[in-house]
Formats: structure tokens, C-alpha cells, sequence
């Protein structure tokens, strides 16, 4: 089965660093056109000089500057045929109910209005006349609870429901599906990783190691290539088995 992208156009959120800078060098390599987007245009030129794409800087939170980003990578690539919605969020670190909130609706924001006004902006602009392939960054949080990052949780768990309700509707133009990553070794999640509390995590799963961009990475490439052409509308887990771990004692 095929894993090459060449001739696509890729829009990528959150792509300066962690799982989107890995989606997006994986693309390139496999052929595809890519645009990063992250907020800092500094973190974004220096990715995209060091694995050969195109940038626009904004905040996705920003409808105005969603609407830009979109318009930048259709003007440069001539076309979206794969968007991934990664950028994400985590302001706040606690109990659900003590959540302020000013922190749920930025967390809401990132997490879940984005990925859908994206979406909407190359389906409109391109892909329901091209058709094309939407990946969403969840988690698998969103599959169950957490006492410390609930409220990024909740909003992962609406991602992977949005993610159905759109590849209901946008097929057979589009595909939509959304990986979902255990822990991995980024700086956005490296108060759950660093020093031993990874090691222990990781002794928790049958794999025995956290995740690595890469990994998230490879997948995107086979979702987004013709290996992924008929699937849609699922939630895809990465987590080194963490899911089917046996229960503690």
C-alpha cells in the first residue's frame, strides 16, 4: 500500500515543535507540500528551515487568524488536501469544578473551536470540491478521567466526537479521523514525563516506553496516504498499550 504524499498540500496546526514539527517533517519526506502554523513566527521559520516547508504564524484560537493562515496556504500551495488540527492546550491543572472560567474557554477554544473553523475554512476553500483528509490531534484522555488535567481531557473527548460527526458528514470527499496519543515525550506534556515519573508510566505499559513524536508522526502519513483510504470517522490510539495494561492490585 502506497505511504508516498507527493502532489498533496498539507496545512499543519501547532507545527513549530513537538507531535506537529514530526507530522509535519514526515510529510515532507513523503512528499508532500507543507505549511506550518504556531504562534511564534520565530519557532516557525526555524522549523521550516530546518525540515523544508512554508509557515504563516497566528493563533488558531483566532478565527481572523485561521481565516489568514488558510488563505496564506492556499495562495503558496495552491490547495489544502490534508489538514492536521494539532495545536492544543492545557491552561489548567486541578479538579474540573474549581476550574475558572476563563481557562475552560481558552482550553475550548484551542481544542475544539479551532479544529472546527479550520475544517470549515478548507472545506470551503478546497477539499469539498478536491476532497481531502482531516486528522485530529486527540488524546486518550478523552476516553476516560484524570484528576489533574480533566478540563484538557474533556476537551479531547469533543474532539474525538466532532471528529465523528464530521466524517458523517463530509463524505466520501474527505476523511476524517483522530489519532490519539498516550503520553509522549514533548515539552507541552513534560510535567507528566520528566525525571522518573516517566519511567514510571512507562513500566505501566506492555510496550514498556512513552511514546515519541515520531510515532504519532508515522501514523498521520498512513491515515493521510492511501493506505488510510477507507477509513473515517475513527479514534486511533497510541499509547504503548496503556489502554489494555492489566489493572493494579
Amino acid at each position: 500500500m502506497d505511504l508516498r504524499l507527493d502532489g498533496k498540500k498539507a496545512l499543519i496546526t501547532g507545527g513549530s515543535r513537538g507531535i506537529g514539527k514530526a507530522i509535519a517533517k514526515a510529510m515532507v519526506d513523503s512528499g508532500a507540500e507543507v505549511m506550518i502554523t504556531s504562534r511564534k513566527a520565530e519557532s516557525c521559520e526555524e522549523t521550516a528551515n530546518e525540515i523544508g516547508c512554508l509557515w504563516e504564524a497566528g493563533h488558531v484560537g483566532r478565527p481572523e487568524d485561521a481565516e489568514r493562515i488558510v488563505a496564506a496556504t492556499m495562495d503558496r500551495l495552491g490547495g489544502v488536501d490534508i489538514l492536521v488540527n494539532n495545536a492544543g492546550t492545557g491552561p489548567y491543572n486541578g479538579p474540573t469544578i474549581d476550574c475558572d472560567i476563563p481557562r475552560w474557554n481558552k482550553t475550548f477554544e484551542v481544542n475544539l473551536t479551532a479544529p472546527l473553523v479550520f475544517s470549515q475554512l478548507c472545506w470551503n476553500s478546497y477539499m469539498k470540491e478536491n476532497d481531502g483528509v482531516i486528522i485530529n490531534i486527540a488524546s486518550v484522555g478523552g476516553f476516560s478521567t484524570n484528576e489533574f488535567i480533566g478540563v484538557y481531557d474533556i476537551s479531547k473527548a469533543a474532539l474525538i466526537h466532532l471528529t465523528k460527526q464530521l466524517g458523517a458528514e463530509l463524505g466520501p470527499q474527505v476523511r476524517v479521523n483522530a489519532l490519539c496519543p498516550g503520553l509522549v515525550k514533548t515539552d507541552f506534556a513534560k510535567f507528566l514525563w520528566e525525571g522518573d515519573k516517566g519511567d514510571e508510566v512507562a513500566q505501566n505499559y506492555p510496550l514498556k516506553r512513552l511514546g515519541e513524536p515520531e510515532d504519532v508522526a508515522a501514523a498521520a502519513v498512513w491515515l493521510a496516504a492511501e493506505s488510510g483510504r477507507w477509513i473515517t470517522g475513527q479514534a486511533i490510539v497510541l499509547d504503548g498499550g496503556g489502554m489494555v495494561k492489566f489493572p493494579s492490585a
